[in-house]
Formats: C-alpha cells, sequence, structure tokens
C-alpha cells in the first residue's frame, strides 16, 4: 500500500489539471500559432508560467486503483500487476485464470 499522502496529493493533481484544462489548452493554442505576432505568443507563454506546475498533466502519476502502487501499472485494468494477480487467484476478475504448474 502507498502512503497516503502520496494518493491524496495526486488526487488533488488530477482535480487542478480537469480545473484548468481549457485555460491551459487556449494558451497553448495561442503560444504554438506561428500567425499570432510574437508578443502574443511571448504573453501566452508566459501567463502559461504563471499557471501552477501541478496544472500540467505531465506532473499526474499513473497509480493502482486499489493499491496505489505508482510502478507496474495497467492503463486498460487501472490497476498494478501485483493486485491484479490477488483478485485474479480469488477469481474475482472474469475471464482471468491464473497459471499455476
Amino acid at each position: 500500500m502507498a502512503k497516503k499522502s502520496s494518493i491524496e496529493k495526486n488526487k488533488r493533481r488530477i482535480k487542478m489539471v480537469a480545473q484548468n484544462a481549457g485555460r491551459r489548452e487556449r494558451l497553448l493554442a495561442i503560444a504554438n500559432d506561428e500567425t499570432k505576432s510574437m508578443e502574443e505568443r511571448f504573453t501566452a507563454r508566459l501567463k502559461l508560467a504563471e499557471m501552477p506546475r501541478n496544472a500540467n498533466p505531465t506532473r499526474v502519476r499513473n497509480r493502482c486503483e486499489v493499491t496505489g502502487r505508482p510502478r507496474a501499472f495497467y492503463r486498460k485494468l487501472k490497476m498494478s500487476r501485483i493486485a491484479l494477480r490477488e483478485l485474479g487467484s480469488k477469481g474475482l476478475i472474469p475471464g482471468l485464470t491464473k497459471s499455476s504448474w
């Protein structure tokens, strides 16, 4: 199990990314548009730099929904390999059987 503080910090980041997604997208569109003047593009970059760092989607870490583990994460299942194996062994995931020989 991951530290509770790490899990909560990641949840706050996800929330902040969702709040600032529209504004960030507009500013990026202006900053990358070469038809705009240099001054407009530069001011858009400055406004982007003033935004909180945690508003950037790359700051969000993929974590297991069950345990909070940050590594060995399957995106399709939103679960780590260890949690997947445990639930598969118990028969709680339909269509999944853990092989043993």
